[in-house]
């Protein structure tokens, strides 16, 4: 067992090499090259981009036993900058969102399984303040979840997740997914400690890249879809979106406008 972990670690480690080697000067990759420059064997080489091209790490070039990188990495690649980008410029639009609203701002990413708190601004102004951690891993029942369930390109994920839970407690999930693709808000009433949460989705040219969210207690942040805090919440995730050039899903005004 020790034996296979190295060597595990070995070919992730080899194929990361292989990685480093594309580059703007030198998008196209030989064997010949790759052989060169890592000092390995030319089969060992050989073996490991045919391998990394059969996974979409790595695709055919245009010359003889050439490679460039695959859809699979310009995806990923895609989707971290994405990141980047989006947590660079959402403080701006989050202290907006707390100012109009007088409650806390959230920004989420899409972690493993779920929406990772990725940043909070908090309301100077009022004595009640209602946070959350950054770095908290929100629950699929959430509203932040939710709006990201109901926008994520890859479904079959959304079945795996929802799959994994009780029945009546997938199947209210699924009735509130398919209200925020109508709203495009995510809510979640007060829950016992009288906390409630609105969420929207945010867009980039790859799909949905973040959720923003407005967290109070129930008196702090009414519930209706149309209440004020609801339409800032909106409106702040639809602005953030076209920065990020993104396309909303639907009309650009609220449902009741």
């Amino acid at each position: 067992m020790a034996e296979q972990g190295q060597s595990d670690i070995q070919a992730v480690s080899r194929m990361a090499q292989m990685l480093g080697l594309f580059g703007p000067e030198a998008p196209e990759l030989s064997v010949s090259e790759a052989t060169e420059r890592l000092r390995l064997n030319r089969t060992t080489v050989h073996r490991y981009l045919t391998s990394m091209t059969a996974a979409g790490l790595l695709e055919r070039g245009g010359q003889p036993a050439s490679y460039t990188p695959g859809s699979l990495m310009i995806q990923l690649g895609a989707f971290a900058i994405g990141q980047r980008r989006v947590i660079q410029l959402a403080p701006d639009h989050l202290r907006e969102l707390t100012e109009r609203t007088g409650v806390t701002s959230v920004l989420s990413l899409w972690g493993p399984s779920g929406p990772v708190v990725s940043l909070v601004e908090e309301d100077a102004v009022h004595g009640t303040i209602v946070t959350v951690r950054v770095g908290s891993q929100l629950p699929l029942e959430t509203a932040q979840a939710i709006a990201f369930l109901a926008y994520l390109p890859d479904q079959l994920q959304v079945d795996r997740l929802l799959a994994s839970l009780p029945a009546a407690q997938r199947a209210g999930l699924v009735e509130r997914i398919e209200t925020t693709r109508t709203t495009g808000l995510s809510i979640y009433p007060a829950n016992r400690r009288g906390i409630s949460v609105i969420a929207a989705p945010v867009f980039a040219d790859s799909g949905v890249c973040a959720t923003i969210a407005a967290i109070g207690t129930d008196r702090m942040l009414p519930s209706a879809p149309d209440a004020r805090t609801a339409v800032a919440a909106r409106e702040t995730a639809m602005a953030l979106t076209r920065e990020m050039g993104g396309t909303w899903p639907g009309p650009e005004s609220h449902p009741s406008e």
